[in-house]
């Protein structure tokens, strides 16, 4: 059976078939004109109302050059006349191939040419493991396996001279000779780790507990730089094997329209999603069955600014009812880098699992390393999706912690404007304190008793934490077979605003935590420890806190100045010699 289209234009159109025309019971032919599910049809076609044509295997193309009315018209094309003996795909991990030439000069272009007549492949020792990067540096092209890096001339040879020495020379294939960097490094499976900076390449190896630096010294792994433990432990927390995971975690989705056999689309509230995020590439699980397809596009809903549409590539093959669908997806952990281009840094993100999953601050570790002080100088609250520099600007994509938002979000780091738009330690519309965490050590072979502390700065930081070290294991005095370890402890110290109150009596201002003298916020200690075994003076019965050494945590408030500029120059403790 045979259908007309009408077009509403005067170009010429074809009519291409996708997938072999399925077959009705009464011998009717199935049409889908459907370029893409649940969005409009090219050329002002108008979808087909007989509910018996399937809008699935058919597209349509305009066939004049450039829509012009007496341009040439183009036909379907060259036919294949020979086909190849043996026409199995192959995956070669190892191996690099490239095409025909580009001349924009000549008006040459041959890159959609591989002809397997030419040699054009190019092989590196598979024992190295799979390619996962390559990069384009001037003249030659870097290539990152799992376990090695070579560089690979292009156009050139070298040529090994009797005095040991070098040259190059014209070669006759594209990609030249490859020579290996010295050192046993690679990128292990983490490609989305590189960054580079002039001449500069940043990435992880991961199957060395390793963040690496390339440049022209060679390689050097800056994770040395006293972050070695640190690494080495965090970096065996990224698993590269796949695991499954449902959204919403627990519970399902509230659907508000669309879901039915005849749809490609369904309406969820946003509500039902919690902090999630639904993406394409997700799969639909509708009662307890996996829809076959994926999901192809979200937006908001025509219908309802309250829920999220979602298109899927194939018909629902059941019609949903309300809390049984749910969405799932694999996911792995990853090694996130960029380039901070404002303070010239290179920032890593070691994430357990993707931003939709979890945007909570044990799912990542975000830190910068300085080429300046060749060290890791900050750790970050922002869970980054993608990080790059454009011009001067340092941007990062990432997903809101809180909230319905659906989508990820661009946002500009070091964002300056007149007047001051007071963002400081705000991540995609979350804000978060700053912390910085110290060691009081003087004379360190004396038992000190510390009773103050002090510090240079703004106003608007507080102390979370003063701990003393640990003492030796003690037997646990409650009667069980188990060992503990006790320590001195103070209590918090508020903020020079937060502090602040009025005397009823005198009606003086007096300040409960920190007070300014002479420009410098200053407190005192008091412990808040429990009583260790044999104590007989503790907590709030003594001033201080006892200890070799006591290690601090400060950060900032919530109300003095919210995204202000705070400083912190020096910090010191007062204390005496122990009496013991």
């Amino acid at each position: 059976m045979a259908y007309t289209i009408e077009i509403e234009f005067f170009n010429s159109y074809m009519l291409k078939r996708v997938e072999p025309v399925p077959r009705t019971s009464g011998g009717s032919s199935s049409v889908n004109i459907g370029v893409f599910p649940g969005l409009g049809l090219p050329g002002g076609v108008s979808e087909l109302s007989n509910e018996n044509i399937k809008y699935r295997n058919w597209y349509v193309e305009e066939s004049r050059i450039r829509g012009g009315f007496n341009n040439t018209s183009t036909d379907q094309g060259v036919r294949a006349y020979l086909d190849d003996e043996y026409p199995l795909q192959q995956n070669r991990i190892n191996s690099l191939i490239y095409s025909g030439v580009f001349n924009s000069r000549t008006g040459v272009n041959q890159t959609n040419v591989f002809s397997v007549a030419g040699d054009i492949v190019r092989s590196l020792d598979i024992s190295y493991g799979s390619i996962q990067k390559s990069y384009a540096e001037d003249t030659n092209l870097i290539v990152f396996q799992e376990n090695k890096i070579h560089r690979a001339l292009i156009d050139k040879d070298t040529i090994y001279t009797t005095e040991g020495g070098t040259q190059t020379q014209a070669g006759t294939a594209v990609i030249g000779q490859f020579i290996p960097y010295k050192g046993e490094y690679g990128i292990s499976k983490n490609p989305e780790s590189f960054a580079i900076y002039n001449y500069r390449k940043y990435f992880s190896d991961k199957n060395r507990n390793a963040i690496m630096r390339l440049s022209n010294d060679g390689l050097t792994e800056i994770s040395m730089y006293g972050m070695r433990d640190y690494f080495r432990d965090e970096l065996a927390n990224i698993t590269e094997v796949e695991s499954k995971a449902t959204i919403p975690g627990v519970g399902s989705l509230n659907v508000s329209a669309g879901g039915t056999t005849t749809t490609t689309y369904v309406d969820v509230v946003k509500t039902s999603l919690g902090d999630k995020t639904i993406t394409p590439g997700m799969q639909v699980i509708v009662n307890g069955i996996t829809q076959p397809g994926y999901i192809t596009v979200v937006f908001q809903s025509p219908v309802s600014s309250l829920s999220w549409r979602i298109f899927y590539s194939e018909l629902w093959t059941t019609n949903f009812s309300t809390n049984t669908v749910l969405a799932t997806y694999n996911y792995k952990g990853k090694v996130q880098g960029g380039w901070d281009i404002h303070n010239k840094n290179y920032v890593v993100s070691l994430q357990t699992s993707p931003s939709q999953f979890s945007t909570e601050e044990g799912s990542y570790k975000t830190l910068a390393f300085d080429e300046d002080i060749n060290g890791w100088v900050s750790f970050f609250t922002y869970k980054p999706v993608k990080m790059f520099s454009i011009l001067n600007k340092y941007y990062s994509i990432g997903k809101q912690s809180t909230g319905t938002n659906n989508s990820t979000e661009l946002y500009e780091h070091y964002y300056n404007a007149i007047p001051d738009p007071l963002t400081r330690g705000v991540f995609y519309n979350e804000r978060k304190t700053s912390k910085v965490t110290f060691v009081f050590n003087p004379q360190p072979d004396i038992m000190k008793n510390f009773q103050t502390i002090s510090y240079e700065g703004s106003n608007g930081w507080k102390v979370s934490s003063y701990n003393s070290g640990f003492t030796g294991q003690d037997p646990n005095p409650n009667g069980t077979s188990t060992y503990i370890q006790s320590f001195d402890l103070s209590s918090k110290i508020k903020s020079y605003d937060e502090g602040s109150y009025i005397d009823a009596n005198t009606g003086y201002t007096f300040r409960a935590g920190f007070d300014r003298k002479e420009n410098r916020y200053v407190a005192n200690l008091r412990n808040s420890s429990t009583a260790a075994t044999g104590e007989v003076l503790f907590g709030a019965q003594m001033s201080g806190i006892k200890g070799y050494f006591a290690t601090v945590e400060i950060e900032t408030d919530s109300s003095t100045q919210l995204g202000g500029p705070k400083e912190l120059w020096a910090a010191g403790t007062g204390f005496v010699v122990s009496s013991f």
